[in-house]
């Protein structure tokens, strides 16, 4: 009888000093890493767009976007993940010295094939737990659309934007998000086949 092996589980402060150092993003999950793969350039793209747009507009205000190297925290009841997303919304900082977030407003995945499964399953369960969070955003990267996961008094409501004339309302952190600015310079195409282990 074979027993199965033994991981190796890595602190939150071992793997938090690890990444300060490392070339390479690494996801945490309970105990586990996981190495990030590189982004094509459509994805690389539209997640740039997305920051700007989001940066330009609330610059002076009290919330403010991040970009991908900016690691969010979540505390489920069993373990802690940290995460990398694409793009996050913070009006509730922690202190600039450290090097995660725990109380985003909003968070951006720009989906792609190898990603989706876990953007809108697994990524999206453990965002969703985060009282902070008011908006969690999947970016399509084939065609202009967002779905948008908006917190409200009923609950988690899905909302679909599609076009390059809609504009996204996003009261909960006092902008409109136009898709034209989104997809900017986008040409839209199939994602190629091939071994795409990240985005």
């Amino acid at each position: 009888m074979s027993t199965a092996p033994k991981l190796n589980l890595v602190s939150v402060e071992d793997y938090l000093a690890a990444e300060l150092v490392s070339p390479v993003k690494h996801e945490y999950l309970g105990g586990v890493v996981y190495a990030m793969a590189g982004g094509r350039n459509a994805h690389n793209l539209i997640a740039s767009n997305t920051l700007v747009a989001l940066g330009s507009r609330l610059r002076g205000r009290r919330c403010r976007a991040f970009n991908s190297d900016t690691k969010i925290r979540v505390r489920l009841p069993t373990h802690v993940r940290f995460y990398y997303p694409d793009v996050s919304v913070i009006c509730q900082p922690n202190p600039q010295s450290d090097s995660f977030q725990d109380e985003p407003a909003a968070l951006f995945e720009v989906l792609s094939r190898r990603t989706r499964r876990i953007d809108e399953g697994e990524k999206k369960e453990a965002y969703l737990t985060i009282p902070s969070l008011t908006l969690y955003v999947l970016v399509e990267q084939t065609t202009p659309a967002l779905v948008v996961f908006r917190r409200t008094d009923q609950g988690v409501v899905r909302e679909v934007y599609q076009g390059l004339d809609a504009v996204v309302p996003m009261p909960e952190i006092e902008l409109d998000l136009p898709l034209a600015e989104i997809y900017d310079g986008v040409a839209f195409a199939p994602e190629p086949d091939g071994d795409e282990a990240g985005y």
